[in-house]
């Protein structure tokens, strides 16, 4: 079995392109080096290989269910991994040395993370859920609750989830249900049932910290009513706090995760911050999770790719075309131009959609530790990017893994082969943390447009400076600069066009076309900085560097085009369909 995915790519993308190692010339990363951060890619590289990946398979032909004395029962070899994973202490990679973390960037710890992501996205989203809600608490929560429930979940002791979506409210959150009433006591008791919480239930770790959207008295209409609470399955003296399993949901894909239908019957909820100002402390996480989904995305599309790789270089089928002997040798499939089309399609997709997703973690990095102008600027950039950074890979990584398959032929579509199994995982990224048709309508309807424009202009700056290199070094980057200016240009004035009415209805009824159009320019950018970060040198990296560059440009990017006359157009087909027509 290949590994899931590529070291050389990752330290290709870690120390030649983003330069990660200056980030310790910050006070918060003084402490580390090039080689903490080798380091922590070796532990993750090695535990994600050798404790997550061997039950990939076996969770997902046996996942959780419950059991007759109601409790949640999966294979032993979950617990194992999570429990693993806490000892190594990458559950805290990130945090502050005083919650007993070692202040890794997070450009580092999402690095590192993707490692088990790829192995084995069930088994690894319990560790990745509880890190986003202990980000949360430390963002909004008390002293308090910081000791009672994120030094826990850093330990490894108690896992977190997030609770927003209802049975009958999905996305649509200004419509929950769910209560919080004040007890007198400066706790709140909450009521309602929550669907789609993802590590809702299990028997791994002691509690279980849910973070509930619910509605308290006094709020206005809408989310403008909504409060966030933390809620614990478990009281401090371990007894029942009134939030129950209702039932699992059976999933296509992903299946090593519990997701859950709970009930809360009075359970007894502590307020974040203040009342009313809930969806906005989620979107804390729910932003963390984004991106992390678009990781997760990547990572499943890279693992997909690499067996297909492997496989491709193995399988002997058919003659080269100039063959003119009927009995000569088969080949490996790999010879085929068909086949390396695929292979170069994948390529291009899960590389470029890593170097996206760890560019924006490097954001991160830069928004909380660089300078007040850099920083700045780069959380504009990264909320401009979020979007993309979730969307772009859950749509395209999805492709490469219908790649991996049919490069497989026939084997591919069987349980047999892991192939299939990764693109039943990543169906479901496209849909959680936001659909992707809402990530169109937060790109196009909030984000390009965000304080007078200025998120996409921060976004056609940044590319315009690639542009500005690349003609600077020649050649073939060059040439790419100025297609990829051309298409810059077309994103600027498409964007401009679609809200020159200001017009909502018109400027959003194709708002999803404009997400994969913006996303294509985004990652034709990547791929160009990634050109430039290869430069002069040689030796099959960097020619597959070229070449998955050349495919992106020449293939992926012309596609744009007709998608922006549509857009320009303002063209109303969707929002003039009458629902009987359907």
């Amino acid at each position: 079995m290949p590994a899931p995915l590529s070291r050389s790519d990752i330290d290709f993308l870690l120390y030649e392109w983003l330069e990660a190692e200056r980030l310790t010339s910050r006070e918060r990363f003084a402490d580390h080096s090039r080689e903490t951060f080798d380091s922590i890619m070796d532990v993750a590289a090695e535990m994600a290989t050798e404790v997550f990946a061997p039950h990939n398979k076996k969770a997902d032909q046996n996942p959780p269910h419950v059991a007759a004395d109601g409790k949640v029962a999966m294979i032993d070899e979950v617990k194992l991994a999570v429990d693993e994973f806490a000892k190594a202490g990458l559950l805290a990679s990130s945090f502050d040395e005083s919650l007993g973390g070692v202040q890794l960037p997070m450009v580092v710890t999402r690095a590192a993370m993707a490692w088990f992501q790829a192995a084995n996205p069930g088994s690894s989203s319990y560790s990745f859920l509880t890190m986003g809600n202990a980000n949360l608490l430390l963002a909004h929560g008390t002293e308090e609750q910081i000791d009672t429930w994120v030094r826990p979940m850093l330990d490894g002791r108690f896992t977190g989830t997030m609770c927003l979506s209802e049975p009958d409210v999905g996305s649509s959150l200004a419509d929950i249900t769910t209560r919080a009433v004040p007890a007198g006591d400066g706790t709140y008791r909450i009521s309602g049932n929550k669907m789609w919480i993802s590590g809702g239930d299990h028997e791994l770790t002691e509690n279980i910290v849910h973070l509930v959207l619910a509605k308290a008295p006094g709020g206005g209409p809408g989310v403008k009513g909504i409060s966030l609470y933390v809620v614990p399955k478990k009281q401090a003296d371990g007894q029942a706090n009134g939030v129950s399993l209702v039932s699992l949901n059976h999933k296509m894909g992903n299946r090593g995760t519990t997701n859950a239908l709970l009930e809360f019957d009075g359970a007894t909820g502590w307020l974040v911050g203040e009342e009313h100002r809930g969806l906005e402390y989620m979107f804390h996480m729910m932003n963390e999770a984004r991106i992390g989904v678009g990781f997760l995305a990547t990572s499943l599309g890279y693992a997909g790719y690499l067996a297909s790789l492997e496989y491709a270089k193995t399988r002997t089928q058919g003659r080269d075309l100039t063959a003119k002997d009927p009995a000569s040798a088969p080949v490996a499939i790999i010879e085929h131009p068909d086949v390396k089309r695929m292979l170069l399609a994948q390529k291009s997709y899960v590389e470029g959609a890593l170097a996206l997703g760890l560019y924006c973690s490097k954001l991160v990095d830069d928004a909380a530790t660089a300078p007040a102008d850099e920083a700045q600027r780069a959380s504009l950039l990264l909320d401009v990017l979020t979007p993309i950074a979730k969307a772009w890979p859950s749509q395209w990584c999805l492709e490469a893994n219908n790649l991996a398959i049919q490069v497989h032929g026939g084997y591919g579509y069987t349980t047999e082969f892991d192939v299939e199994q990764y693109y039943r995982d990543n169906r479901l990224n496209a849909i959680h943390e936001g659909t992707n048709g809402i990530q169109g309508l937060d790109l196009l309807g909030r984000k390009v447009v965000m304080k007078g424009g200025q998120g996409l202009a921060v976004l056609a700056q940044t590319v315009g400076d690639t542009v500005a290199r690349a003609r600077e070094a020649g050649g073939e980057s060059a040439e790419y600069g100025t297609v990829l200016a051309a298409a810059l240009q077309r994103l600027t004035d498409t964007t401009a066009a679609l809200w020159k009415d200001r017009d909502p209805a018109v400027a959003l009824a194709n708002s999803s076309v404009y997400l994969e159009a913006a996303g294509h320019v985004v990652v034709a950018w990547i791929w160009l900085e990634q050109l430039l970060a290869a430069g002069e040198s040689t030796g099959d990296l960097y020619d597959g560097k070229r070449a998955a560059a050349r495919y992106f440009y020449r293939f992926e990017l012309p596609k744009t085009g007709p998608q922006f006359d549509l857009l320009a157009s303002l063209d109303r087909t969707t929002l003039d369909t009458d629902p009987a027509w359907l």
